[in-house]
C-alpha cells in the first residue's frame, strides 16, 4: 500500500516541535525595551554580564534576568541573541541621527516582500532623492526635526522636501517674510503643544490671517513636547509623568524617570535614548503621525 499508517518512524524527523510555537530571536541592543513575562517587570535594557541582562525601569531601579530566558519586546515573545554591539553603561549610545539616522526600511511578507519605509510607506527602490524643491517644512526644534527624519527621511528625500529648524514659533512670522512663500513656495510649519488658547495657538491663528496665510499651513500636536509624541510604552511607561508648570518640562521629565537632568548633555542624552527606541511610525502618536503626512501632502501638491 502507498499510504502505510503503521510503516513509517514515528520518531523520525522533529517530532519533538511539532505543535510548539517558535519564538523569534532578536539581538540584544542597548536602550531596548523588554518585559519579563513572569514578574512583570519592564525596563531597557543597561547591561549584559555573567549570562544575565539587566533591565532598569522608569525610577532608576534595575533587576537581573537570565538572558536565555523569554521576554515580551513590544508585546512579542522573543528570545534574545547575541548583541551585534557591546551592551553595558560605557556603551555609546543611540546611533547618529540625520541622513543617516533614518530608520532603515523593511520587508513585509504580507505585501509581498515590497520594502516599506518607517513612515509605512512602499520603498523606492532605485529612486535617487530629487533635487530640493523650493517649498519646506519646519519645525520648532532639533528633536523635532531628529524625529520627523528618522520615520519620514526616506520618504522626504524622495519627494525632495527639506525640513528645517525654526528655534521656536515666536520667530515665525520673521522666517516667512524672509522666505516669502508663495504658491510655488509653500511652508507647512509643525508646532508642539497646540491647543486652544495657548501661546502658540495664537501665533498660528496670526499667521494663518496675515499676508502668507494663503501658501501656509500650520498644524501641530497637543503635545507639550515632542517627546510625548513618542508612545511611553518605547520607554517603559504606560504614561508620560505629569510636570508641574514650575519646572522645565524636559528636565522633569527626566528627574521623573531617574535620569542625570543637571547639564544640556543629560537632556541631550535623555532625547537620544527615547529617540532610539523608535523604529517606525507605529512606535508614534495618532496626533503626531496624521499633521506630519498633512504638511508633507501641503507641500508637495502639484501646481495644476
Amino acid at each position: 500500500m502507498d499510504d502505510d499508517r503503521y510503516g513509517s518512524d514515528v520518531l523520525s524527523g522533529d517530532w519533538r516541535s511539532r505543535g510548539v510555537q517558535k519564538v523569534r530571536q532578536v539581538p540584544l541592543e542597548r536602550d531596548m525595551v523588554l518585559e519579563d513575562p513572569t514578574t512583570g517587570w519592564a525596563g531597557a535594557v543597561v547591561r549584559l554580564e555573567a549570562g544575565n541582562v539587566e533591565l532598569e525601569d522608569w525610577k532608576g531601579r534595575t533587576r537581573s534576568f537570565p538572558f536565555s530566558g523569554q521576554f515580551l519586546l513590544e508585546g512579542e515573545l522573543v528570545t534574545l541573541g547575541r548583541p551585534q554591539a557591546p551592551v553595558g553603561r560605557s556603551a555609546a549610545a543611540a546611533p547618529p541621527v540625520g541622513r543617516r539616522g533614518s530608520a532603515p526600511a523593511v520587508r513585509h511578507a504580507s505585501d509581498g516582500g515590497r520594502l516599506r519605509t518607517a513612515s509605512g510607506s512602499f520603498a523606492v527602490e532605485s529612486q535617487r532623492a530629487r533635487v530640493a524643491l523650493p517649498s519646506r517644512i519646519m519645525v520648532e526644534g532639533k528633536h523635532d526635526a531628529e524625529l520627523v527624519e528618522k520615520v519620514w527621511g526616506a520618504d522626504l528625500r524622495v519627494e525632495g522636501v527639506v525640513v528645517e529648524e525654526l528655534s521656536g514659533v515666536d520667530n515665525l512670522a520673521d522666517v516667512l517674510d524672509d522666505f516669502r512663500p508663495s504658491r510655488d513656495r509653500r511652508v507647512g510649519v509643525l508646532v508642539d503643544h497646540l491647543v486652544p488658547g495657548s501661546k502658540e495657538s495664537r501665533f498660528a491663528d496670526a499667521v494663518m490671517r496675515g499676508k502668507w496665510g494663503a501658501h501656509v499651513l500650520v498644524v501641530g500636536h497637543p503635545f507639550v513636547d515632542v517627546w510625548q509624541s513618542v508612545k511611553p510604552a518605547r520607554v517603559g511607561l504606560q504614561a508620560w509623568p505629569t510636570i508641574p508648570r514650575s519646572i522645565e518640562w524636559k528636565k522633569g521629565i527626566c528627574q521623573a524617570l531617574g535620569w542625570p537632568s543637571a547639564e544640556q548633555a543629560d537632556i541631550a542624552r535623555a532625547w537620544q535614548r527615547i529617540l532610539g527606541q523608535v523604529r517606525t511610525f507605529a512606535d508614534l502618536e495618532p496626533q503626531l503621525l496624521g499633521r506630519v503626512e498633512e504638511l508633507i501632502d501641503f507641500v508637495t501638491e502639484p501646481k495644476d
